[in-house]
């Protein structure tokens, strides 16, 4: 989903209880480029204690409160609600949330399309009535015995999911250099030395042919800044080597 496409997604908690659950959701919704969070509750006791959660303000201030579930999603063109599942009789289809993505993403590229993602309690889940406004179900698949999910994990996972493709929020260090055909001889150069000081080589001749040796450096497949700091180690191990084979003065 594009960074564009992430500013149509509505993530609607509904019935939260508990101030850390909400907090958590909201630093979710900030880390993985979410903006929009509405809260259907009886009551607001929660979310003014979660304000106070940490590197979740600007979500939780941005917050709107809603008195139901049909308020939250009235200019939402796609509603989809989140269940564990368990021994429930559910009157939906259920998929399982890589598969609900693409319908999120689809409902997003048209023209005015927004998405509602539900979150139901911490206890209960969505209710029967709250899943009637749902046009589509999703689960996250968990081991056999997993009943439920935290709710601010829950959240956490299910945008990970939808926010795949996006552009990354924080620049990506660059890929290390792979170390060049010169750097590698010298350390297979000094390498081999060390296994010869070592005698190395007397109890395992085999694994000192040339070709052999030139495919198991090539397998380690170093990093260009590495290669020194190996370089450095083999040194020490060579001046050792040979400072224990003089004889004493």
């Amino acid at each position: 989903m594009t960074a564009d496409g992430q500013t149509r997604v509505a993530v609607v908690l509904v019935r939260a209880r508990n101030p850390l659950n909400i907090g958590a959701a909201a630093r979710a919704m900030g880390n993985f480029g979410f903006a929009d969070l509405r809260l259907v509750n009886d009551y607001d006791v929660p979310f003014h204690e979660a304000r106070s959660a940490v590197d979740a303000a600007p979500v939780l201030h941005a917050a709107q409160q809603f008195a139901s579930v049909a308020d939250a999603v009235a200019d939402c063109t796609l509603v989809v609600g989140t269940t564990a599942m368990g021994e429930r009789r559910l009157l939906h289809p259920v998929e399982v949330l890589r598969d609900a993505v693409p319908h999120m993403q689809d409902a997003v590229t048209r023209q005015d399309g927004r998405v509602a993602l539900l979150f139901g309690s911490e206890k209960t889940g969505l209710s029967a009535a709250e899943m009637s406004h749902c046009h589509r179900l999703l689960t996250v698949p968990m081991r056999n015995g997993g009943i439920s999910m935290n709710l601010g994990q829950a959240v956490a996972v299910c945008l990970y999911e939808v926010a795949r493709g996006a552009p990354p929020q924080r620049t990506l260090p660059p890929a290390s250099r792979q170390a060049s055909g010169e750097e590698l001889q010298r350390f297979e150069s000094l390498l081999r030395e060390v296994l010869h000081g070592s005698e190395y080589d007397r109890r395992f001749p085999g694994n000192m042919g040339e070709d052999a040796l030139h495919r198991l450096v090539r397998r380690l497949t170093l990093p260009g800044d590495d290669v020194e700091i190996w370089l450095g180690m083999l040194r020490q191990m060579v001046w050792k080597l040979q400072a224990n084979a003089r004889p004493p003065s």
